[in-house]
């Protein structure tokens, strides 16, 4: 009896409620993937007042692609909000955090639907966004490591 309430117990600790999250300090810093010729930079400032700003960019493809990105946070709840190409923002919500991960919808969203990061060591970032497009699963991943440490 007495392992079966520890496990709950612990169950209920590592259930992080999505109305209290803290800003992932975990993702701040400068992170970069190479592939196929192409480069991907994405930089995160640390957290300070609520807020992490952030931008992203890729080169060596046809044409250079960026983004601005920042999490806000509000009320106890966590926003990623993402302008691709400067474009008009568009709000997701965490959904789920852990230690090393968080996952942010917006379930209303033409494509993604979805965002997740996971920290994986000191040095290793995985992205991947993904949800359907045109009535088909799409997804895309991103395995960054950390540069200038």
């Amino acid at each position: 009896m007495h392992a079966l309430r520890r496990a709950a117990l612990s169950l209920a600790l590592l259930a992080q409620p999505v109305s209290a999250l803290e800003l992932p300090q975990w993702l701040a810093g400068h992170w970069r993937t190479e592939s196929a010729g192409r480069s991907t930079d994405e930089v995160w400032l640390a957290p300070a007042q609520g807020l992490m700003t952030g931008m992203s960019r890729t080169t060596g493809g046809k044409r250079p692609f960026f983004e601005f990105v920042r999490i806000e946070q509000r009320a106890g709840a966590l926003y990623y909000i993402a302008q691709p190409g400067g474009r008009e923002p568009t709000e997701f919500r965490a959904v789920k955090a852990g230690a090393d991960s968080i996952e942010f919808e917006n379930t209303a969203h033409d494509f993604p639907q979805r965002i997740v990061y996971e920290r994986r060591g000191a040095d290793e970032l995985a992205a991947r966004v993904e949800g359907s497009q045109n009535g088909k699963p799409r997804e895309e991943r991103w395995n960054y490591r950390r540069v200038g440490r």
